[in-house]
């Protein structure tokens, strides 16, 4: 499809931009794996964003006619995705977990994380969610997944850790964009290192995990992210290593750990074999794999 501008074009209807837009992003090879996985999706999301629609819009509402104001905008944002390849969140300064709204910059990773479906469950069937008292979340990054967890369960206090103070500034506007800053208390640490005598029934953990051989073949709209929240030694474990080594002093006596390590998943059951660790790999309806979950009871040091 040429390069001419939506207004040349003279699409009619949002459907029509929300189309073409895809169709344009396939054409110029794009990677989505921030928040969308195709690029209908991702046009999608652009469109709700310009158009002012709802996430979960229906086709009433792209039946009308696009502004000249409107069609000019959507074309600079799509442009702009094109030529720079930043992911969309980044262009936005928002993008979406568990239903919420999070902002989000180049500080931290964009949110795309399949633990938010459990965090809506409740953790359920491993937790009892009416017994859920305290969680840890490592590496928030945004904060998505601790404030997340305390916007669902009101009655529950978060911890949320991160080695960025600049990611933790954005954890902390986060939490009080959705009314939960009094339960998640957000605290610069390296892993578990500043958190002696603090015990939790779930440790959340969406540690780094990319081999370091990888990270130069990642597309390029990983590369906008830090470095630092993706880079995890030679096999993508040297940080979960820390985490099975430490985790249960810090972990209630039912309590579990829930680590996700997307491309290392085989590297992690490998690991997790060779020292005799009983987990589970969890399934999730909505797509997401590589979270393993470990009963306290298994790990070094019970």
């Amino acid at each position: 499809m040429s390069n001419e501008s939506f207004a040349q074009r003279d699409p009619k209807t949002l459907e029509a931009l929300i189309r073409a837009a895809a169709e344009r992003m396939d054409a110029a090879g794009l990677f989505f794996g921030h928040g969308t996985d195709n690029a209908l999706d991702e046009a999608c999301w652009m469109a709700s964003s310009v158009f002012g629609l709802e996430p979960d819009f229906d086709d009433a509402a792209v039946a009308r006619t696009a502004t000249e104001d409107e069609r000019q905008r959507f074309e600079t944002l799509l442009a702009d995705r094109i030529q720079t390849r930043r992911p969309l969140a980044y262009l936005l300064g928002q993008a979406w977990f568990a239903g919420l709204p999070f902002t989000v910059n180049e500080d931290v990773l964009v949110p795309r994380s399949p633990l938010a479906e459990l965090i809506v469950e409740g953790f359920a069937p491993w937790v009892e969610p009416e017994r859920l008292e305290r969680v840890l979340d490592v590496g928030t990054g945004s904060g998505c997944i601790a404030v997340a967890t305390a916007y669902y369960w009101p009655d529950v206090k978060v911890d949320a850790v991160d080695i960025s103070p600049d990611a933790l500034a954005l954890a902390r506007r986060n939490a009080e964009r959705h009314g939960v800053a009094d339960r998640v208390e957000v605290i610069e640490s390296d892993l578990l290192d500043a958190l002696e005598g603090r015990r939790y029934d779930v440790i959340l953990a969406n540690p780094p995990y990319v081999p370091t051989a990888s990270m130069d073949t990642l597309p390029r709209e990983y590369r906008w992210e830090p470095r630092v929240g993706l880079e995890a030694g030679k096999d993508g474990l040297d940080l979960v290593r820390r985490l099975l080594d430490t985790a249960a002093d810090h972990l209630e006596d039912d309590g579990v750990m829930i680590v996700e390590v997307g491309e290392a998943a085989e590297a992690l059951e490998n690991l997790l074999l060779e020292r005799g660790i009983e987990f589970t790999w969890l399934e999730f309806e909505h797509g997401g794999d590589g979270v393993a979950l470990i009963e306290r009871k298994v790990l070094p040091g019970c």
